[in-house]
């Protein structure tokens, strides 16, 4: 008896280290889980992006202009207007992934998952915004192109 119980807790010992080592989630492992995942826990910043935010909205940009444009140049617009694509997890198409069709909170924070998995671990995602982050997309080429101007607090907060 005293060696089947020693199994047991040698067996149990071993599933609890091996989740406690496993962990959440790391940032590196996220994938895109849209803004309205955001939203039950960062509610002032989702009704703020959605009512002022034009990049709420961007997909809609693409519809506008999808028929002028070759497919290269509309992969380039999927790059800004939408959230993750090209990325693991990212926007693939509108039918596909519609939660992703719009600039959302993971364009500039990154993808969510292991944020939103954790309850709401800070570490995993990107707080710490600079003007670098924003010239992914709002570049001098495109600012010239689109007469537009990078806004490091534009948008939801």
């Amino acid at each position: 008896m005293p060696d089947r119980v020693m199994s047991v807790v040698s067996l149990s010992l071993f599933f609890f280290l091996t989740l406690l080592c496993a962990g959440p989630a790391k940032a590196a492992d996220a994938r895109y889980v849209g803004s309205g995942a955001c939203a039950p826990c960062h509610e002032l910043e989702f009704k703020n992006y959605t009512a002022f935010a034009k990049k709420a909205s961007s997909y809609h940009s693409i519809k506008i202009m999808a028929s002028d444009l070759t497919p290269g140049e509309l992969e380039e617009c999927y790059a800004c207007h939408t959230t993750g694509y090209g990325k693991p997890g990212g926007f693939v198409s509108f039918e596909k992934t519609p939660e992703l069709a719009n600039a959302g909170c993971e364009v500039c924070h990154g993808p969510g998952s292991a944020h939103v998995d954790s309850g709401g671990d800070a570490s995993l995602i990107n707080r710490d915004l600079s003007i670098k982050d924003c010239e992914t997309c709002h570049n001098q080429e495109r600012v010239g192109a689109f007469n537009f101007k990078p806004m490091l607090f534009g948008g939801a907060h």
